[in-house]
């Protein structure tokens, strides 16, 4: 997810909502934005994902 301010010269700022990365400034056009935000590898979610895989493997390996 990604919040989008417009800048005073009608360009684009995009910031991820889950690491509050900047990861585009300054774009001109919606497609441009949508393929910045397309690329962007959030650390936040790819350490939630592995946790989540880490988590899953214990439990398979550890019954209750």
């Amino acid at each position: 997810m990604y919040s989008r301010t417009q800048n005073e010269n009608g360009t684009y700022n995009t910031r991820c909502l889950d690491c509050f990365m900047t990861v585009g400034f300054s774009v001109e056009t919606d497609v441009d934005l949508r393929l910045i935000e397309a690329h962007h590898i959030c650390p936040e979610k790819a350490l939630a994902d592995l946790l989540a895989q880490e988590r899953l493997i214990v439990s398979k390996v550890l019954p209750n």
